[in-house]
């Protein structure tokens, strides 16, 4: 459950962020909202919003866009039983049923890269209704739960309760295919409301989960093949009468979800809403405000897209202290970096470089730790696991270097802080354009930038030390006031080293 507190020093509210020359649209809200919202922008997609310079339109557009998205269309084998992956197998022994669980995840983080709100949405409900594939092992099972995630990320969340529970993966990986009418298992039902709409002790007895656990009984394998559908079988359901939130009847699983969205709205609103500001705004919730995206949610009956509209569009999202207040997860450190510099690297499946990249960094998508999920923020920086990430970045930086080093100089020019679009530095700006480019790129990169003055000197010396310049480079005189310029070929090799140095800086693990 995430931290609820009064005290946190954001103080804006909901209303909608309207732009001023005290609190402008810039690139640092533009990059923050990207990160957040879905993985990161390209530099066109940037210098767009900025023009706008209209947010409330953008982040409607985002939503609108993600709410006409078609569900990834299923693969070939997302419907096979066993026997049919075990054929496949039989015909191609490399096509074990890893391989096509791992096509699945593959799709996923394409999907991750090319999409914005849906899959930022899928990948956050992935971490909610939690199923781990290794426990199920199905990779049809696996594509289907992905393809409801999909289909409900933005949607409605009382029908995205219903779906899931009845879904061939859920079924199986919290058990539900086990609980039959003379021998009810519990465990659906406990994560129900502990972990899927109510949170831990909160609205609900155990004698609310047995009671529960027995109207959720008859979804049994009734098929002679495994892998199989799932269905519900009338024999195996418990006909006793059940007494659920303080109502008693002969519950079934319809009755179970409308007693609940019933009897306990605000609960299930303020803990959904509560998660939804934890992971889009800060680990510290303001109570205040989780209690109005609450009374929103209900409002709309449960539809999640206006929450996400209200709290996007937000003074209080765009405030600095939002700014920042997150540490990248794995997807958030290599798809954001990947989409913003926007590089082309050789030839090689970057889709499976990510996947494998962001699974040893401990985030396998579709195989949370466990029924509890990724618990982030400093868990994604133990030491272990640090390492890792900067050598991660710089891998992808040093493979677009290989392939095309004109294209680090063409990412420095027409920044969309410090020069315009046509390459020349912005007249209104002072100081030697170096240090103007430099604070422009660590603005881009950097979600707060850096006010301590030794880091960013470090960074300011590393893009201008390199060997083909010599001391007096950046040492306007007489003759020549303007010795360095961004049509210099150098640039290329300056903005590589830069980039190389600036992913072991801590605040680089921030978003």
């Amino acid at each position: 459950m995430p931290m609820i507190s009064d005290t946190s020093c954001n103080l804006d509210s909901l209303d909608v962020y309207v732009p001023s020359p005290e609190n402008p649209w810039n690139v640092t809200k533009i990059n923050h909202l990207y990160r957040r919202i879905g993985f990161g922008a390209s530099k066109t997609e940037v210098l767009n919003a900025l023009s706008q310079n209209n947010p409330a339109a953008l982040v409607d557009a985002l939503i609108d866009e993600a709410l006409a998205l078609n569900t990834t269309p299923p693969p070939v084998w997302g419907f096979w039983n066993r026997d049919q992956f075990e054929a496949a197998e039989e015909a191609n022994p490399d096509n074990d049923t890893g391989f096509y669980r791992r096509e699945g995840k593959k799709q996923m983080i394409n999907d991750l890269i090319q999409n914005k709100v849906r899959e930022r949405l899928t990948l956050f409900w992935s971490n909610h209704f939690v199923t781990e594939d290794r426990t199920y092992r199905s990779p049809a099972y696996q594509s289907q739960y992905y393809n409801l995630l999909q289909m409900h990320a933005g949607g409605n969340f009382r029908d995205f309760v219903y779906d899931i529970g009845i879904c061939n993966a859920m079924l199986v990986y919290l058990n539900g295919d086990e609980n039959v009418r003379n021998r009810p298992n519990e465990n659906y039902a406990r994560e129900l409301y502990e972990l899927f709409t109510l949170g831990v002790d909160n609205g609900y007895t155990e004698d609310d989960i047995q009671e529960t656990a027995k109207a959720l009984t008859g979804y049994v394998d009734t098929n002679d093949i495994p892998w199989g559908d799932i269905l519900f079988n009338p024999a195996q359901f418990n006909n006793e009468s059940k007494t659920i939130f303080g109502q008693s009847g002969n519950w079934t699983y319809d009755d179970v979800i409308n007693i609940l969205f019933q009897q306990r709205a605000n609960l299930v609103a303020t803990f959904i809403c509560s998660k939804l500001y934890a992971y889009f705004v800060s680990p510290t919730c303001s109570e205040t405000i989780v209690a109005q995206m609450a009374q929103t949610f209900i409002d709309n009956n449960f539809q999640i897209a206006p929450v996400l509209r209200q709290l996007f569009k937000s003074e209080h999202f765009f405030n600095q202290e939002a700014i920042g207040a997150i540490i990248k997860s794995p997807c958030d450190l290599m798809i954001c970096f990947y989409n913003e510099l926007g590089f082309t690297l050789p030839a090689m499946d970057v889709n499976d470089y990510i996947r494998n990249t962001v699974r040893v960094l401990g985030q396998d998508v579709l195989n949370p730790i466990d029924v509890e999920g990724w618990q982030g923020d400093e868990d994604w920086i133990s030491p272990d696991l640090l390492i890792g990430r900067w050598e991660s970045a710089r891998f992808l930086i040093n493979r677009a270097w290989m392939q095309n080093q004109q294209q680090f100089r063409d990412f420095v020019v027409g920044l969309p802080i410090g020069t315009n679009a046509d390459g020349n530095l912005d007249p209104s700006l002072s100081g030697p354009e170096v240090d103007i480019v430099v604070r422009a790129l660590v603005n881009y990169f950097f979600p707060r930038g850096i006010d301590d003055d030794v880091i960013y000197n470090e960074i300011s010396g590393v893009f201008k030390d390199i060997d083909a310049f010599p001391p007096t480079y950046y040492e306007p005189d007489a003759v020549d006031p303007a010795i360095w310029r961004l049509d210099r070929t150098e640039v290329s090799e300056q903005f590589f080293a830069f980039l190389n140095y600036i992913v072991d800086i801590p605040e680089f693990q921030l978003k």
